[in-house]
């Protein structure tokens, strides 16, 4: 079965499927996303979740050793599987498939990927976890969409908003959503009468951070590796969790892999890199780092996110964000 994000909340109250791919390269639907199917599960008792980076040399007989350990205290268990190339290889293709027979009432399965292409999603097994579940496509919202999608965000927050206000929005964030969310829960502070003018939306600018997540990455990509360690410690005093920047960092790593790979392929940075101000910031990035490198740089970014999640003691996760914004920048650690 397949469905869009919208459809999905539907879906989780007819009750819970087996398996679900969660498809896309928009990081805040896929998280939404998500987090609706893992907060169904919790409330239908799945009391344990594992997850699994599906990452270079991954050993897929994990899963179905994850599938087999069901803990003694927990009689329901979600494994979750991030796979950010979206290609398993015959191994993990044949484990995907072992598992769809062994999914059920009391274990389930939840892949993200990125975005499919044709053959991936005719492919063996694609279509028999589909079968046994639901895959959730997510499409980008285009620059013709994102005014639509950001009114229907404020009105989702119990807000309205001015046309124009909208527009101005639409425009300034450049069709991230991540960031558009980010700036709708702004205003929902800053508002007082329900309405979002022009002149409260000016005024959320005004005061806004003077260091953002998107400033840090184009820093590190131009290799300025000074200012970008002053954006990081500008993004921790002004209250900006690890998390976020964590996120940032790791999707730009992929994103430049991803980049590699089709550039071997012989296809063109312009028709790549969409955003023509960026263009020189990927090129110097790529021209510096190789895919060992950013692959290594992944590994560090997983133990960050385990001392974000309290299971690594002995690294800050902000000492940890700093090694990797200076990596990326093309400097060695201090």
């Amino acid at each position: 079965m397949r469905i869009n994000p919208q459809q999905l909340p539907q879906q989780l109250r007819k009750g819970l499927a087996p398996v679900y791919i969660i498809s896309g390269d928009e990081p805040l639907l896929i998280q939404e996303s998500c987090d609706q199917i893992r907060a169904a599960a919790r409330q239908n008792g799945f009391a344990e979740r594992e997850l699994l980076h599906a990452e270079h040399n991954f050993d897929w007989g994990l899963l179905l050793a994850s599938a087999g350990n069901m803990s003694l205290f927990a009689e329901r268990k979600l494994i979750e599987v991030r796979a950010p190339s979206g290609k398993p290889g015959d191994k993990g293709s044949k484990a995907l498939q072992e598992f769809a027979a062994l999914a059920s009432q009391d274990l389930i399965l939840l892949l993200v990927l990125p975005k499919l292409d044709k053959s991936q999603l005719n492919s063996k097994w694609v279509k028999t976890l589909e079968q046994h579940g639901a895959l959730v496509q997510i499409w980008p919202v285009s620059a013709q969409e994102m005014p639509h999608w950001i009114n229907q965000r404020i009105n989702a927050a119990g807000l309205s908003a001015e046309k124009e206000a909208i527009r101005i929005l639409a425009e300034r964030v450049e069709g991230n959503l991540l960031a558009a969310s980010q700036e709708i829960e702004k205003l929902k502070l800053l508002n007082s009468d329900g309405t979002i003018t022009v002149e409260l939306l000016e005024q959320s600018v005004t005061s806004s951070a003077r260091y953002s997540v998107f400033d840090l990455i184009d820093r590190a990509l131009a290799g300025e590796a000074e200012k970008a360690i002053k954006t990081l410690q500008g993004l921790r005093s002004e209250g900006i969790e690890p998390p976020v920047v964590l996120w940032a960092l790791t999707r730009e790593m992929r994103s430049l892999l991803e980049l590699m790979e089709k550039l071997n392929q012989g296809q063109q940075l312009a028709r790549l890199v969409r955003i023509q101000k960026r263009q020189p910031l990927v090129q110097n990035a790529l021209n510096r780092l190789t895919p060992n490198i950013l692959e290594a740089l992944l590994l560090k970014a997983r133990a960050v996110d385990s001392a974000i999640k309290g299971g690594n003691t002995h690294q800050s996760p902000w000492n940890g964000l700093m090694e990797l914004t200076l990596n990326l920048s093309g400097q060695k650690s201090v």
